[in-house]
């Protein structure tokens, strides 16, 4: 897109594929992912429900699934506090167990109901009881239970997840190596959900030191441990501040897990692992260098060609997206051999076809950094069979497609250019295009509201008017009432709309326009 602050005649390309608008564009994309999915709460915080550990003692009974009535589960929740207080205080035999008993009994109070009686369990002071309970030299059943009690109350409301500062050191303590495995990832999740409430508790994790333990977690071939691991690291490094996430990129062996875990593991924990990879990509220049330089790439077109899970090709795609628009080695790597070209294209064309929008947007997006490259990428999306899907959606899709769909299409009509002037038309692509009825789409897209959508029509709509053969520009934009859409501007608040629409009809339909006729 040109900048903002240029004269209408010094326009750019009608998008650049690398460069700062689309390195900005994906750390935007980062930062804003989670209000973008339905399962953004799901992802960012999880209520644990069943056990980390397989054993049956860890497990949640099958009576935990039915919900109370909240008032009861409170009562009953200021009820069982009091008793893990009195439990920690009792000193005789069988003191260990009492604890444990008190425990799980909270336990499976913050477990039971979708809505977890978490505020009567702070007010009574349960935070303190358990950080008590985490303490070193406890026995595992004693530290599972007091984990996976905070785990819950961290994924309720902000200041109740706030409400675990006193425990974040102890937490982040016992994912040391020390710590037997379901211990471990019980604390994980809990820093999961901590540090998905948003940047000041990320900012505290980090500084207390929870990423290299997260990061060691990640190296074995541990399911279920790498599985939690890696969704608490996508929480821990989502942004806006690339730190983390070079930080992480540089742990000992985590670029050769990552490769690993999406290269054999199952769909669930390639997933997880996948939204590691779009953080990293959209975030830090340094782990794109390294990703690229490894054989990620060639993984992920494998993963987004193969699978149809919706949860899988959200991040697979993503961040292919993150690593074209921020890379043109990445681009030409992926778009002109090594055996990905073919693959690639097909699974863009079948994110396309989805029935699901998001899969559609994201590659759409995909494919307007690739049109935005060389003539040889131009020419690769034009003979494909995206071309044909591509002008449907321009026309069905809801707005947001539309939007991503025609810098696709209007990317395919200009050439690579020197400088700042205006692009060079690929005439081939403009003539079929507009033969193919795309001029209506964009036309559209001048009427609405959207400033970006707007410039991009009023720029397509250039091409159309200055490069039809035998001036047949103005005669057709006239026939899909481009004019009065033009003239809309003719007031508008935003100067560069404005000049650039007022330019278009005094150049092209002037006092002179129709004579000849």
């Amino acid at each position: 897109m040109a900048d903002e602050n240029l004269p209408s005649h010094r326009r750019d390309s009608i998008k650049s594929s690398v460069g700062n608008v689309a390195a900005h564009r994906r750390r935007q994309h980062a930062v804003t992912v989670g209000k973008e999915r339905r399962e953004a709460l799901v992802r960012t915080k999880r209520l644990c429900r069943v056990g980390v550990s397989g054993d049956a003692v860890f497990s949640l009974d099958n009576d935990m699934m039915i919900d109370e009535e909240q008032s009861v589960l409170e009562v009953q929740t200021i009820s069982a506090v009091e008793e893990l207080k009195i439990t920690i205080s009792y000193q005789g035999k069988g003191a260990v167990l009492k604890r444990v008993t008190a425990l799980r009994e909270l336990r499976r109070l913050l477990s039971r109901s979708e809505f977890p009686p978490v505020e009567a369990a702070l007010k009574a002071g349960a935070i303190p009881l358990l950080v008590q309970c985490l303490s070193f030299g406890s026995p595992d059943e004693q530290l599972l239970e007091a984990a996976w009690c905070l785990t819950n109350i961290a994924a309720g409301k902000p200041e109740e997840t706030k409400a675990l500062l006193p425990a974040l050191p102890l937490l982040v303590a016992h994912l040391g190596e020390k710590s037997s495995l379901p211990v471990a990832e019980q604390c994980a999740w809990a820093l999961g959900n901590v540090a998905g409430e948003g940047k000041e508790l990320r900012e505290i994790l980090l500084s207390q030191g929870a990423l290299p333990p997260l990061a060691r977690m990640m190296l074995p071939n541990k399911g279920s441990t790498v599985r939690t691991a890696a969704w608490a690291l996508s929480n821990l490094i989502k942004g806006p501040d690339p730190r983390a996430a070079t930080e992480l990129i540089k742990c000992d062996g985590v670029l050769d897990a990552i490769i690993r875990h999406l290269k054999k593991a199952d769909e669930d924990l390639a997933t997880e692992v996948a939204w590691i990879v779009v953080y990293l990509s959209a975030l830090s220049n340094v782990a794109t260098s390294m990703l690229v330089e490894s054989n990620l790439l060639q993984l992920l077109v494998e993963r987004l060609a193969s699978s149809n899970s919706l949860q899988l090709l959200i991040p697979v795609l993503r961040s292919l997206g993150n690593l074209v628009a921020g890379d043109a080695h990445t681009m030409n790597f992926l778009v002109a051999g090594h055996g990905t070209k073919d693959n690639f294209i097909a699974a863009l064309i079948k994110c396309l076809k989805s029935e699901h929008r998001v899969l559609k947007k994201e590659a759409a997006w995909v494919l307007s950094n690739i049109a935005a490259g060389s003539i040889e990428h131009k020419q690769l999306i034009y003979s494909s069979e995206a071309v044909p899907v591509l002008l449907r959606l321009l026309s069905t899709a809801p707005f947001d497609i539309r939007k991503e769909v025609a810098y696709v299409l209007g990317n395919l009509c200009v050439a690579p250019s020197e400088g700042t002037g205006r692009p060079n038309l690929i005439l081939e692509h403009l003539v079929s295009l507009v033969g193919r009825g795309c001029l209506s789409g964009f036309v559209d897209l001048v009427r609405s509201a959207d400033t970006e959508a707007a410039r991009l029509g009023l720029q397509f709509m250039e091409l159309v008017l200055r490069g039809m053969p035998n001036n047949d520009g103005p005669k057709l934009v006239e026939i899909e009432d481009g004019i009065d859409a033009m003239e809309r501007f003719q007031f508008h608040e935003n100067e560069d709309l404005r000049n650039m629409a007022n330019e278009l009809v005094d150049k092209y339909f002037g006092v002179d326009y129709g004579i000849d006729e």
